[in-house]
C-alpha cells in the first residue's frame, strides 16, 4: 500500500540546504586512516547475545524493530559494560521465553554473562534502555523500553532491582523506543525522556503486503501515533510524568531516536527527536520547566522538500567545528540520510548532499547513527548502521537488500568521505543492523564498536591500529549530575574541542558517555576545562593518551 507522506512550506532558508557547504575545520597532522581497521572480535569477546524477535509467523510490527545496547560500567570497576535489550516470546503465542542480557568487561576485550546475578533475568519484550545515577548514590541505574510498560531497574552495589511501579512509572501498554536521562530543570536531579513509536497492541495489529499476496510488516502510516513521555525526577526515588506540563505531549508522534543538546548555550538541555512519517521534533528549553517546539521553524522538521521522511537514529554533535551542535538522522530507503547543519541562531540547513554522505545512503535503511571520532585525528566521523525492515525487500525492489553493510565515513575539514571498504574492515559485511554504540572497551584509548541484529547476534568490533593522541576528562564532580550536561572542551595545537556529556543519540542505545577528545598529533594539551550552569572550571592536563578526572590530572 502507497500512503503519502507529510509535506509542508519551510522556511527559505531551508530550501537552500544544496547551496550550503560546511566549513572546514582544519586538520592537525594525524595518522593515516588506511593503517585503522576494525575487526569482528565477538567470537573471542565472550559475548554470545543473539537478539529474539519473537517471531511466530504472523509478521507482527515489534518483531522488526529490536533491538538496542546500553555500553556502561555498572559496577564502577572503570571497565565498560554492556546491556543487550531483548525480545521474547508474545504471550500467547509460541516461542521460546528469552532475558535481558548483561556482559561484564574482564578487561582485554573479554566479557562475562552475569545476567542472572545482576538480576536482569527479566523475560518482557524490550526495544532499547539508557544509564544513569538517576537516585544519586554513585552507580548506574537502567532504563529499559519495552512494548508494553518500561523498566525501571534501581542498581544497589551491582545488582538490579524493578522499581517501576514505586517509582511513578505509566502503567500503560506502549510501545517504547529511544531514551534519554537528562536534568532538563537543573534542579540537580536525573529526568527521563523516554520515546514512543506507534499505537500498537496484538489486537490492533494490521495487514500490509508489499506484492498484494503475503503479508509483511506496516510501516507506521496505518497506526495512531504516541506521544513520548517525559518523568520529572522528585528527588526521592520517585518520578511525576510531567509531559503535557512541559509542552513535550505531541500524540501524533512516531518517534523511534532521541538526542539531547543545547542549541543556545544556555545550560538548559534541549531535545531533539526523529520520527518516522512524522515531522521531526526539536523541544527548546525555556529554562522555566517547559519546552517550545521549533522543529519546523529551525529547519530540521521535513526534507527539502517539506516532506516527512522515515526517522530512526539521530545523533547531534559539534562536526565541523563551529562550536554549534549539529544533527544527524538516519532515515528509510530511497531518503538520505538527513545532515542538518546548524547554521546558528536555531536554523538548519540539511547538509547531507554537499557534505557528500547523500547519495551513498540512498538505498539504505538506517538505524543506529552517531558521530565518533575513531582515528582520534579531533573531526568527529559518522557511523551509519544499516538493515531492511522487510525480509523479502529485494523482491519488490531489486536495488535494496535487507542484509546491509554499517557504512563508515571520515570527516576531513566538515566533508565526509566513506571509508567503508578499508577502514570498515568488517563492519562492510551486511548484517540486519539496528542498535549501535560505540565505547573504548579495551581501554587504549580508541573507540571500539558494538552493534546490535534484529533476529541475529550482537557483534563487537575492535578499533585496531594507528591513531592520534588523545585525552579522556571525567567531569564528574564538577557540578553536573554525574557529569551529564557538563560540556568538556579541550584545547590542543591551537585547536579547541568541545563535547556535551550525554545520553540517548543512535537507535534504541546508549555510547560511552564520557568523551574522549582525539587530538591528532599533537602532544600536550594547552587548557582544558569543564563547563556547567554552575561555571567554568578549569581542568590540569599534563600529558596525552591518559584519562583525567575532573580534579585534574
Amino acid at each position: 500500500m502507497t500512503i503519502p507522506r507529510i509535506s509542508a512550506l519551510l522556511p527559505t532558508a531551508m530550501l537552500a540546504s544544496a547551496l550550503l557547504s560546511p566549513s572546514p575545520s582544519g586538520d592537525a597532522a594525524g595518522p593515516d586512516a588506511g593503517e585503522i581497521r576494525f575487526v569482528d572480535v565477538t567470537q573471542a569477546s565472550g559475548v554470545d547475545f543473539v537478539h529474539n524477535t519473537g517471531a511466530f509467523g504472523r509478521k507482527w510490527l515489534p518483531e522488526t524493530m529490536g533491538s538496542g545496547v546500553v555500553v556502561f560500567d555498572y559496577n564502577n570497576d572503570g571497565r565498560l559494560d554492556l546491556f543487550f535489550a531483548n525480545g521474547t516470546r508474545f504471550a500467547g503465542q509460541p516461542g521460546r521465553d528469552t532475558t535481558q542480557q548483561l556482559y561484564e568487561n574482564l578487561g582485554g576485550m573479554r566479557f562475562a554473562n552475569v545476567t542472572r546475578d545482576a538480576g536482569l533475568a527479566i523475560a518482557r519484550y524490550c526495544m532499547g534502555g539508557a544509564a544513569a545515577d538517576l537516585d544519586g548514590d554513585g552507580d548506574a541505574d537502567l532504563y529499559v523500553s519495552c512494548v508494553g510498560t518500561d523498566l525501571l531497574l534501581e542498581n544497589v552495589g551491582g545488582r538490579f532491582r524493578d522499581v517501576s511501579a514505586a517509582a511513578g512509572l505509566s502503567r500503560e501498554a506502549e510501545f517504547g523506543a529511544s531514551v534519554a536521562i537528562l536534568d532538563a530543570d537543573n534542579d540537580g536531579a536525573l529526568d527521563i525522556f523516554a520515546t514512543r513509536y506507534v499505537s500498537w497492541t496484538p489486537e490492533t495489529d494490521l495487514v500490509c503486503q508489499l506484492d498484494g499476496k503475503n503479508k509483511s510488516y506496516c510501516t507506521p502510516e496505518p497506526y495512531d501515533g504516541a506521544s513520548p513521555r517525559y518523568y520529572r525526577n522528585n528527588g526521592d526515588g520517585t518520578f511525576t510524568d510531567r509531559t503535557r506540563e512541559a509542552g513535550l505531549y505531541k500524540p501524533d508522534a512516531k518517534s523511534l531516536g532521541v538526542a539531547v543538546l543545547d542549541l543556545d548555550g544556555d545550560h538548559w538541555l534541549d531535545i531533539a527527536v526523529a520520527n518516522d512519517t512524522q515531522p521531526n521534533l526539536l523541544f527548546h528549553n525555556r529554562g522555566d520547566g517547559t519546552f517550545e517546539e521549533v522543529g519546523l521553524i529551525a529547519g530540521m522538521a521535513f526534507d527539502e522538500n517539506g516532506v516527512a521522511r522515515g526517522g530512526m537514529g539521530i545523533d547531534a554533535a559539534d562536526y565541523d567545528g563551529s562550536g554549534r551542535a549539529s544533527l544527524v538522522i538516519g532515515n528509510f530507503d530511497g531518503e538520505m540520510v538527513a545532515l542538518y547543519q546548524n547554521a546558528g541562531e536555531m536554523l538548519f540547513i540539511d547538509a547531507a548532499a554537499p557534505a557528500r554522505i547523500g547519495r551513498p545512503t540512498l538505498s539504505k535503511l538506517t538505524f543506529g547513527t552517531f558521530f565518533f571520532d575513531y582515528d582520534l585525528d579531533g573531526d568527529l566521523d559518522l557511523l551509519l548502521a544499516n538493515g531492511h525492515l522487510e525480509p523479502e525487500i529485494e523482491t519488490i525492489k531489486a536495488s535494496v537488500t535487507y542484509a546491509q553493510p554499517t557504512q563508515l565515513f571520515r570527516n576531513d575539514g566538515g566533508r565526509f568521505t566513506e571509508v567503508t571498504d578499508t577502514v570498515g574492515g568488517d563492519l562492510a559485511t551486511p548484517r540486519v543492523a539496528r542498535g549501535a554504540a560505540y565505547g573504548d572497551l579495551d581501554g587504549d584509548g580508541d573507540l571500539d564498536v558494538v552493534i546490535s541484529s534484529n533476529g541475529g547476534p550482537a557483534q563487537i568490533f575492535e578499533n585496531t591500529g594507528q591513531h592520534g593522541n588523545w585525552v579522556q576528562i571525567d567531569p564528574r564532580g564538577a557540578g553536573s549530575v554525574g557529569g551529564l550536561g557538563a560540556v568538556v572542551e579541550v584545547t590542543a595545537a591551537g585547536r579547541t574541542s568541545s563535547w556535551l556529556v550525554r545520553t540517548g543519540s543512535s537507535y534504541l542505545s546508549q555510547s560511552q558517555v564520557l568523551p574522549v577528545v582525539g587530538l591528532a598529533g599533537a602532544t600536550a594539551v594547552e587548557s582544558a576545562a569543564v563547563v556547567t550552569a554552575a561555571g567554568r572550571r578549569p581542568i590540569e592536563v599534563s600529558g596525552v593518551n591518559r584519562r583525567v578526572s575532573g580534579g585534574g590530572g
